[in-house]
């Protein structure tokens, strides 16, 4: 036993071994934890359910009280202006829009607290009772302005003025409909109405509030065993990303001491860090070449700003092939924008261009111009997947350009791509994109094409 522990630490901790326990735990706990997850949605669901349905009876129970509040007003305004167009606001309510008998039936269809559906009965109950005052004040108005009766069907007919208020003056009956509405046998019905509302709404928030608070414990211990074993699985992605550190980042130690001292990297060894080099290098070069080799102007276009083709030659030797593509753009008809408008605005269609170009492309890839019209991007760590990414923004880019902007007349661009492979050179990637943007315009301009090697 003790040979193999010294066997064992003399080789080191496999990372194999020490991925695939540590892989396997997580994926355990991943499989709690979605069922977990699963029963914590179907709890929120519930309670969701619950809180929904309490809102919708307490506005149920309150429709009811805007609704007969809403009749008083109406009935009221027209014993006092004795304007029509109260009166029928106050039919339109009771016999079409109907919210009373609306909110009755929505908490009537909720079987679960019969007490709360007593109190609404007895407000309705109220409320209709309250209704026949306010038809025999409308009447009293009614008579009182001279209107005609038969104008208004919606008045019961058995409801007739006494042989009393049939007799009173114009003044009379308008005054006696005014009191009628505001006196205390009137205001105490009202008042029975609301009582009834708040004894409502009282025996909804008691009776759900209980289950509410049942499905909120239950929410607060799902939550915490979530916790739990999100620690758990952040634990075992701290174990990894140690033991990554210990067994693979020591063996590039050296690549970092060249990083630091700002020196190139030897593109050899293994695939991962000659791609490694080679990204480097490219910034590296780039940044060199830049500052110390070549002046602004040495490698860059003076009308756009872009690389121009020196600046091109130059990325294209730190750029690995194997994992990068050439788009080649043209604008369509150039010659017949310049013809018609003029090389000024020729060139500032170009400057437009270019600057779409930069922008799209300017987190994968270095914007050139090679001369006229026609532009190459380089396209780095591109693979077939970024292929519909391409494509969406060359048809945004269109879709810019096409729209006229200070002065500039609308105009579109035709694009070939080729993706390069291992083994693949410059040479034949710009004959594949060339040939992809030859198909384009031949098929009618304005759209792009890609070619996998």
């Amino acid at each position: 036993m003790e040979k193999h522990n010294q066997k064992r630490k003399k080789k080191g901790l496999s990372l194999e071994v020490f991925n695939i326990a540590l892989f396997t735990i997580a994926l355990i706990i991943t499989f709690v934890m979605f069922a977990a997850m699963r029963r914590t949605t179907a709890l929120y669901d519930q309670t969701h359910d619950i809180t929904q349905q309490v809102v919708e009876l307490r506005q149920s129970a309150y429709d009811m009280q805007v609704a007969s509040d809403y009749l008083t007003e109406q009935i009221r305004c027209f014993a006092v202006t004795g304007e029509k167009k109260y009166l029928e606001n106050y039919f339109e309510e009771a016999n079409v829009t109907k919210r009373r008998e609306l909110a009755l039936e929505r908490i009537e269809a909720y079987n679960g607290n019969s007490a709360a559906v007593k109190s609404l009965n007895e407000a309705m109950v109220g409320s209709v009772d309250l209704m026949n005052i306010e038809y025999y004040a409308a009447l009293l108005t009614i008579d009182a302005y001279g209107y005609d009766r038969s104008e208004f069907s919606e008045i019961p007919g058995n409801v007739e003025l006494s042989g009393r208020d049939a007799g009173r003056s114009a003044e009379d009956k308008k005054q006696t409909a005014v009191n009628m509405l505001f006196d205390n046998v009137y205001r105490s019905k009202k008042e029975y109405i609301s009582n009834n509302m708040v004894s409502c709404l009282s025996e909804i928030s008691e009776s759900m509030g209980k289950e509410q608070n049942d499905l909120a414990s239950q929410l607060t211990e799902q939550v915490y065993l979530e916790h739990v074993l999100t620690e758990l699985l952040i634990g075992i992605m701290l174990g990894i990303v140690i033991a990554t550190t210990i067994m693979v980042v020591n063996p590039l130690m050296k690549i970092v001491g060249l990083i630091r001292d700002e020196k190139p990297i030897p593109v050899k060894g293994a695939y991962e860090v000659r791609f490694l080099a080679k990204t480097y290098n490219l910034m590296y070069y780039t940044n060199i070449e830049s500052k110390k080799k070549l002046e602004y102007d040495a490698s860059h276009d003076k009308l756009t700003g872009c690389f121009n083709r020196r600046g091109y030659e130059l990325l294209l030797s730190n750029v690995d092939m194997d994992s990068s593509g050439l788009m080649l753009v043209d604008l369509d008809n150039f010659k017949q924008i310049n013809d018609k408008n003029g090389h000024d605005v020729g060139d500032k269609v170009l400057i437009r261009l270019a600057d779409s170009l930069v922008k799209s492309f300017r987190n994968f890839g270095y914007t050139c111009r090679l001369g006229g019209d026609e532009f190459v991007v380089i396209l780095t760590h591109v693979d077939e997947d970024t292929g519909e990414l391409i494509k969406k923004k060359v048809k945004k880019i269109n879709e810019k350009l096409f729209r006229s902007a200070k002065g500039l007349p609308p105009f579109s661009i035709s694009a070939g791509v080729a993706m390069g492979r291992e083994g693949v050179d410059a040479d034949l990637l710009y004959k594949r994109a060339d040939e992809a943007l030859y198909r384009v315009k031949e098929s009618g301009r304005g759209d792009v094409e890609i070619s996998f090697l």
